[in-house]
Formats: structure tokens, sequence, C-alpha cells
């Protein structure tokens, strides 16, 4: 494994995100000296805090899978998670909603959902979910410790027992192909695979191995954390700062400082330095070598599809509803299409909408809610949509109407609190082709060939974060902290 050559007392997080806060963890338990400079007046990065008029909002991801990957994170200095963030299982972790008016909930405990699935669509489809399971646990088992959990610094690397056992398990088949064997009713089908959309691609496109998302989300446990997400974020900098880390908050890096192939320090706006042995970056990778860094040369990436995000703050409460809610249009392959192969918006949307206030009374003032409803659209890259013009208002409002009409009564009206986050915020936000969900995983962005996460000229500057290995996600970010840290101490990951 590539390491940092020269010394690596002194380290730089750039960014207080998600990767680099679990990298500062890891490196100050491993005794270095580490000091994270954040541009924002908090922690957490996509995984921010929105507050306004007594509602609080999580800005990025919602869905919390694999907390033992914060426990490990929280277990580099010593703590441990539950002195530091009160976890609330999700039962159901979704409930799905079809355009025929059914409705399925997504069990985590495999026996209940069978019964679940038997219910709704008959007991010959809960043994091929019971098969399913035993298939994607598989697949994560086989990955997990090879592919994911592990530096890749060429393809060869890849070429280990469970490589073989994987590509016999149908690993590097596309992933509908592989749902549908196992599922007949387009239902199962649809809430097991939609996954892919975090990956970047769509089902029909993708490779069975991201059946693991799947799995994260579906089976292993889906979690909800008193405070939102940022409250993780909150604790993994706090435990930081106890164990020594120091934080720079409102302190914008303006470019790493090189001298004879080695980064020595960064550069803020302000026209401080601050000196480093290493510099780790957590800004979106194609980001942080456009404005941080000497002019390179890097290669044509692929994007991810990006979203429109909904805060809503409410006096209209659905007792129906859980708190992650899918709304499947009617249209799947096309839906998947428009947005992604043809730079449109969907005709015929499906949605995620969360009610954190319904797991949290905190979030909102007494006897109001949250709502955070998150639609697919296209990158800036596939598609120049006019989001700084009248877009942004009058897509939020068909979102909305689109959302009374599948049972929210009312919604509308309901409003007390709405902002409004679309391609081009992301864009603003440092996230290259406007999009929070990175790099897609597609083959040839996946493991050894997604960007790397050491400089290939500058021997001592780490990147961290989704654009880097192993990818995109809470519990992949949580894991490229650690790479990073491994990159700078020697460790074996």
């Amino acid at each position: 494994m590539r390491t940092v050559q020269g010394p690596t007392d002194h380290v730089v997080v750039v960014g207080a995100g998600l990767g680099g806060l679990a990298c500062a963890l890891h490196l100050a338990g491993q005794g270095r000296q580490v000091t994270v400079v954040e541009r924002e007046l908090l922690p957490g990065g996509r995984a921010g805090r929105l507050s306004v008029d007594g509602y609080s909002f999580d800005t990025g991801p919602t869905v919390l899978t694999m907390p033992e990957l914060i426990d490990e994170a929280l277990g580099a200095v010593g703590e441990k998670l539950t002195d530091w963030v009160e976890l609330e299982p999700l039962d159901p972790a979704y409930r799905a909603y079809y355009p025929d008016g059914s409705t399925l909930d997504v069990l985590t405990d495999p026996m209940r959902m069978a019964a679940e699935v038997s219910r709704v669509c008959g007991p010959r489809e809960a043994d091929g979910y019971l098969r399913f399971v035993d298939y994607a646990r598989h697949l994560w088992q086989l990955e997990r410790n090879d592919f994911i959990d592990r530096n890749l610094d060429a393809p060869t690397d890849l070429l280990t027992a469970n490589l073989v056992r994987l590509i016999a398990a149908g690993g590097l088949r596309r992933l509908q192909t592989k749902i549908d064997q196992f599922f007949r009713d387009p239902r199962t089908r649809r809430i097991f695979s939609f996954q892919a959309m975090y990956a970047g691609m769509a089902p029909h496109d993708a490779l069975a191995i991201y059946t693991v998302i799947s799995y994260l989300d579906s089976v292993a446990g889906v979690y909800f954390p008193r405070g939102g997400i940022h409250a993780v974020s909150r604790a993994l900098a706090d435990a930081a700062e106890k164990h020594g880390v120091q934080f720079r908050y409102g302190t914008t890096v303006e470019q790493v400082e090189t001298a004879y192939g080695r980064a020595t320090g960064v550069i803020t706006t302000e026209g401080e330095r601050i000196g480093a042995d290493v510099v780790v970056l957590n800004p979106d990778l194609p980001v942080a070598y456009r404005d941080l860094l000497p002019p390179t040369r890097q290669r044509k990436l692929r994007y991810s599809p990006s979203c429109v995000v909904l805060h809503i703050g409410s006096k209209q409460g659905y007792q129906q509803i859980a708190h992650h809610n899918i709304h499947f249009g009617r249209a799947w392959k096309g839906t998947f299409d428009e947005v992604i192969r043809r730079g449109e918006l969907m005709s015929d949307p499906s949605l995620l909408v969360c009610n954190p206030s319904r797991s949290d009374a905190t979030v909102a003032p007494d006897g109001r809610h949250t709502y955070y409803v998150l639609a697919p659209t296209p990158n800036l890259e596939r598609a120049a949509l006019d989001w700084r013009g009248d877009l942004a208002r009058t897509y939020a409002d068909d979102l909305m109407r689109t959302l009374e009409q599948r049972g929210y009564v009312g919604f509308a009206d309901g409003v007390e609190v709405s902002r409004i986050v679309t391609p081009a915020d992301w864009a603003d936000q440092g996230m290259a082709a406007g999009t929070p969900f990175a790099a897609a995983h597609n083959l040839f962005q996946t493991g050894p060939f997604r960007p790397a996460n050491l400089h290939r000229t500058l021997s001592n500057v780490v990147f961290t974060g989704s654009g880097t290995q192993p990818g995109v996600g809470v519990p992949m970010v949580l894991i490229s902290g650690k790479l990073a840290a491994a990159r700078v101490t020697g460790g074996q990951r």
C-alpha cells in the first residue's frame, strides 16, 4: 500500500465533513497533531444543519446505517458511541407507496419482513425475499474487507480469492437482472433496487455488487440519531476536540501551499499560512483539485444525478406516514432514463419524504412537523436547467402538488418554513456538477478505478470523502476517513 513519505507529525485536515472528522479521529488516535480547518461555523459538511424559526433540518443524508463505523471512529480515541449519540432503530426502515394504492413496510428483521412481503405480494414472493437476504448478506461478506474497507492502489489489488467468489455469485452482472431472479412483483423489485440511484446509476445499468446498498438499507438496520444526522457530525467533532484535535471554524482555505513535490501547508482567504507535514482534503475531490491544488490533468468523470431537496416546517401532520417514505411513480425504467440519460425532470416523479419530527419532537416547535422531500434531478453537466431563475420555485410547487395527490392533503397550506436546495445550490457549496452524490459508481469509477485518495505527484496530499475510495453514502465516507488516515500512518487498511 502506498503511504505518505516523510514526516507526518502535524496533519491539517481541510473540511469537517464526516470523512474529515473520521480521519481526524483515527489520526489523533495514532498520536498525530491534527488541525481541522472548516469554512462553516459548525462541523458536518454535507451532514450539516439548517435552523429556521425553531425548525431544525439535516442538510444532507437522512438515512443512517452501520452505526458501528461511528463507534469505530470514536473508538480510535477510546470513546464509545453510546456516550455520544442516542440512536433509535427505525421500524419500519421505510414505508413504500405504490401507484396502485398498496403500501409495503421495509422491516429489517428478515422473518417479519418475509411476513410483510407475503401479506402484500404473496408467499412465493416472500420466499424470494429470504433468498435475496442470504444472497445480499453473502455479497457484503465477500466485498467488505477485500474491496470496500481497504486501500486499493491498482487493479491487481482486486485479485483475491473473494473476487473469484464474487464473480461466481454474479456480482458483475446487472443489478436489475439479479434482483429479478429473486422477485417477480414489480413492487418488491423496486424497493430492493432503487438504492442504485445512491450510486449514481439506474438499476438496469448498475452492477449487482451494489446489492450491498440495499442490504445495508433494508436488512442491516436503519437508525435515527436524536437531533438528526448532524448529531453524528457534532459528536465526532466534540470527541476529536476532547482528544486534542484543534478546530478552526469560519476559516476558508484558499490554496494548498506546495514546494518540491510536497504540500507545506495551507493558505487561508485571510492570508494566514498554516504549516503542515500532511494535508488531507475533504472537499469534493474534483473541486479540491480545481480550486486548491496546482494545476494537473484530471480524467473526465461521469457524475451521479443530482436532486432537489425541500426543507419544510409545517403545522400539518400525517399519521399514516413513517419516518422514511418512498413514493413511487408509475414509470420505472423511464424515470431513470429521463434523469440520467436524457437530462430531463421526472414526468412522473418518485420521491423520498422524511418526517424527522415523528422520531424527535425537538427538531420542530411544539405541535409542528419537519419534512425533507427529495426528488432526483439531472446534474448540471447533464442538463443546463435554469435553477437560478423561476424553475426552483415552480418545481417546488409541482412537487408539493404531487404530494397532495399522493395523500398529503393540505400540504402546501401547512407550510410555515420552506427552503429549496437545487443543483445550483449544491454547486455553490462546492460540489462538482452540482450533485451531492459525487462521481457515479460505474465499473471504471469503482474500487481502484475511482479517483485515488493519495495524490499522484504531491506525496503528502491525501483525499477523503465520497469522491474517492470507497464511494458514496455515510458508511463509505466514514470508511474513507479511516483509509485516508491509514495512508498517513502506514496502517494496513
